[in-house]
């Protein structure tokens, strides 16, 4: 069966080179440079899958995608953009888009989001037929054992779930069957509601026909699960009596669009630090040493002497903040070798734990001796782990403990680090910026520390996050793959 592709790109040159090599894999490629070209073909054709610009010259892309699943909702449509862009990617998803991929995206990329749109092709023609037919649920429920899938009445009881979302969810069967699907999802009393959280079982009830939506979940551990909620209804005596849910996992493709948007940011501040940061330097050197003297030859009865010291502390300010983005710009492509992790760890524990002393913050590190060496910049993973070492020291009350664990994931591809104080804590407004440059929640703070630490995370391949609850502590977690492309001095 020749599978047909909708391309729409203004780009003449990417058009026709992604049209060729989608050509080659054997698809059947209609392309289009403007969104009123692009409705045109898609209503002569209908294809199957669309790859679609989020900006086109004459159309936004967010709207054509509603407007195509408007007229046929099987479609799948994969957007792209030259632009990573978290607010982009989850409306593209909230509106059933199978997948987000940022250009330039390298063939690996593409045919992964081909392969799952092919694959959600099949799952919905699946689910289009045994949906008619509620005996065939079990079928369902056992065949679609890569999907999270539940069997919801008509009164938002669950009927039927399957193992992967028990399991993603830390719950037993026995506890979710019978309960209402709201409860267990979302941990409410009331069915979901709103722009943020609209219910598609009930639109699904209404109109009696499949309906799609985007929900934020929350796991067994209170963590935020984004996922694209697809239902189809259940029919009965010619009536529906309840609906097939099938739910995917799109965390990865939203924690991938935020890595692409933070190291966006983080390009951005170098090009700016290594623009300026040296021009500032200067005039400043000059405004501290004067106002100095000023204040040398001043009396310190003097009305303006106070006021010369203020100038004094705040050009003082401004250096160090030039200082981190000269440190920042500064940043050079990582020299790896291979390092053993628990020396590692074992030197930066013993390099802060003087400081922790002084606040009678207690250190603990614990390694596992399964973790092979790791290809790595020792020196770079020291300063981002040093970084997060002096942050919990500063966030924790005398009488505290900081725990460093490193231990070999369960897939045994990465070694997973964890620093986790007994501290304030990071409000949740806060936690979706404290990588940013320039955010910072300290009086004295640069706003840059943590913007280095993810970047040198990000150039090992690594990924770094954050879990905190006020006046709770809190826990950054590291992920460094074990080995990683290219050459390295052994």
């Amino acid at each position: 069966m020749e599978h047909t592709i909708l391309l729409v790109d203004d780009e003449p040159d990417f058009r026709e080179t992604l049209a060729k090599r989608l050509g080659n894999a054997g698809y059947h490629v209609y392309t289009a440079a403007t969104g009123t070209e692009a409705m045109s073909i898609f209503r002569d054709v209908s294809p199957m899958i669309v790859l679609m610009d989020v900006v086109l010259p004459d159309a936004d892309g967010l709207m054509l995608l509603q407007q195509m699943k408007e007229e046929i909702p099987d479609t799948e449509i994969i957007m792209i953009t030259g632009h990573g862009n978290m607010e982009l990617a989850v409306k593209s998803f909230q509106n059933d888009a199978t997948d987000f991929i940022t250009k330039p995206f390298d063939r690996d990329t593409l045919n992964l989001a081909l392969d799952r749109a092919l694959k959600k092709t099949s799952i919905r023609r699946r689910l289009h037929k045994y949906a008619e037919n509620k005996a065939m649920r079990d079928m369902v429920i056992k065949e679609l054992i890569n999907e999270d899938v539940m069997v919801i009445a008509s009164d938002y009881r669950i009927l039927d779930i399957n193992e992967p979302m028990l399991e993603k969810l830390g719950i037993t069967r026995d506890e979710a069957i019978g309960h209402f699907c709201y409860e267990i999802t979302h941990h409410q009393d009331h069915p979901c509601s709103g722009d943020d959280h609209p219910c598609p079982l009930s639109e699904c009830f209404k109109t009696q026909k499949p309906s799609q939506t985007t929900h934020v979940h929350l796991n067994h551990k209170n963590q935020e699960i984004y996922y694209s909620i697809s239902c189809y209804p259940i029919f009965e005596n010619g009536r529906v009596s309840g609906a097939i849910e099938l739910s995917r996992d799109i965390t990865p493709e939203i924690n991938n669009q935020k890595n692409l948007l933070q190291q966006s940011k983080l390009a951005s501040v170098g090009r700016l630090a290594a623009g300026v940061a040296h021009e500032i330097n200067n005039p400043l050197t000059t405004i501290l040493t004067t106002s100095m003297l000023i204040r040398e030859e001043m009396k310190p009865d003097d009305p303006y002497y106070e006021d010369m010291g203020l100038i004094t502390r705040e050009t003082l300010r401004c250096r160090r903040i030039v200082s981190a983005l000269l440190d920042f710009a500064r940043q050079s492509q990582p020299v790896k070798k291979k390092h053993n992790l628990s020396h590692v760890i074992d030197e930066i524990v013993l390099l802060t734990r003087k400081q922790a002393a002084f606040k009678d913050i207690g250190v603990e590190s614990v390694c596992s001796d399964k973790i092979p060496r790791i290809v790595m910049d020792k020196g770079q993973i020291e300063q981002a782990l040093i970084n997060l070492m002096l942050n919990a020291i500063e966030a924790t009350a005398p009488g505290g403990r900081i725990t460093v664990c490193a231990r070999l994931s369960a897939d045994q591809t990465h070694a997973e680090i964890t620093i986790q104080d007994t501290g304030c804590g990071i409000s949740k407004e806060a936690q979706d910026k404290i990588f940013d440059p320039f955010f910072t929640t300290k009086e004295n703070g640069t706003g840059l520390g943590l913007a280095i630490t993810s970047g040198i995370i990000s150039q090992h391949g690594g990924r770094i996050s954050v879990e905190s609850l006020p006046n709770q502590g809190t826990r950054f977690a590291i992920h460094l793959p074990l080995s990683q492309d290219g050459n390295h001095a052994e």
